[in-house]
């Protein structure tokens, strides 16, 4: 016996205006009027009276997910019962995965900064001449600072010595500026030859209290000699802005870092620095692959020598070269 079909939507016996009412407030309450069949496409509606034994069962299914799919199951478009569906809630697997993945992105942690280690000094110079001569000098250990090698400290003092005309000695009462003085073996070397005053100019801290200033107190060297602690572009700015004083000194070297400083630029500033007299000296140490002039200002090349990866230039004034010469 075939089975009556189920009325339609339109029925009487369930007007569209109270299923509308309860689907577009799509409660448990509302679906449980809703049973899916197990037939095809045709669908029935039970009575309210005859669903009470299905409420329990439709409570069950709770969340927008599953009255859609009831919905769907009836043939009705759940778009037109339900609004739009939100984000599921996450479960904890998922919270956990994309706390995971989060972890994932950051960037891997820094190792923490290990601190240098401590500096420290050996005994490797020594003065070559003059009234300090074998005296051993500090020096840091490292590379931090390059005293000048010995070969080319002794080559400099002889070419300085026989151009002012003095093989012996430097200049008698000579005022020597050291720049760049790291050590010190510099200028002590000038003390000990004969000049009377000598400027330092380091700007490291550490180099001036725990090298340089112990060298001028082991040589005896502290009343000959005045400290600065700062850059040389500062010094020799200085040395500009004070206006009538004399401020030229007999001798002038400079052996800076060979990385940290760019020759043409300093010795134009040497040039025209009034640190530079009518009859100075300046010897200058550098590298391979620089390139100086043959005269700065009034002062012209007296000697260029070279020595294994350093060079040595020295300039004086046109009577030095000539002497030199003639010798």
């Amino acid at each position: 016996m075939a089975l009556p079909c189920a009325p339609s939507l339109s029925s009487s016996t369930h007007p569209p205006s109270s299923l509308s009412s309860l689907c577009h407030h799509p409660t448990d309450a509302a679906l449980h009027i809703l049973q899916p069949s197990s037939s095809p496409p045709c669908c029935s509606f039970l009575s309210i009276s005859s669903s009470k034994h299905l409420h329990s069962r439709i409570h069950a299914f709770k969340g927008e997910e599953r009255k859609r799919e009831i919905l769907e199951n009836y043939g009705l478009d759940p778009s037109e019962f339900l609004p739009e569906p939100s984000h599921p809630r996450k479960t904890r697997r998922s919270r956990m995965e994309a706390e995971k993945a989060r972890k994932g992105r950051r960037a891997p942690p820094q190792p923490a900064e290990t601190p240098d280690p401590p500096r420290t000094t050996h005994r490797l110079l020594q003065v070559l001449c003059g009234t300090a001569r074998r005296r051993k000098l500090l020096s840091p250990k490292g590379m931090d600072v390059r005293p000048m090698m010995e070969v080319v400290k002794g080559a400099a003092f002889g070419i300085l010595q026989v151009a002012g005309g003095c093989p012996a000695s430097l200049r008698p009462g000579g005022r020597w500026l050291d720049l760049y003085s790291g050590t010190g073996s510099v200028g002590i070397e000038a003390i000990s030859r004969g000049c009377s005053e000598v400027h330092f100019v380091e700007m490291d801290p550490w180099v001036v209290s725990e090298v340089l200033r112990p060298n001028l107190e082991c040589t005896g060297f502290v009343d000959n000699s005045v400290i600065h602690t700062m850059r040389v572009e500062s010094f020799l700015k200085q040395a500009e802005e004070s206006k009538g004083m004399d401020k030229s000194f007999d001798y002038v070297s400079v052996t800076p870092p060979y990385t940290a400083v760019d020759y043409a630029v300093l010795m134009a500033q040497l040039e025209n620095s009034p640190v530079i007299g009518e009859d100075s000296f300046i010897l200058v140490e550098y590298p391979l692959k620089t390139s100086l002039l043959e005269s700065y200002g009034h002062l012209v090349k007296i000697a260029d020598r070279r020595f294994g990866r350093t060079n040595l230039a020295v300039y004086g004034p046109v009577w030095a070269q000539k002497k030199k010469k003639s010798k």
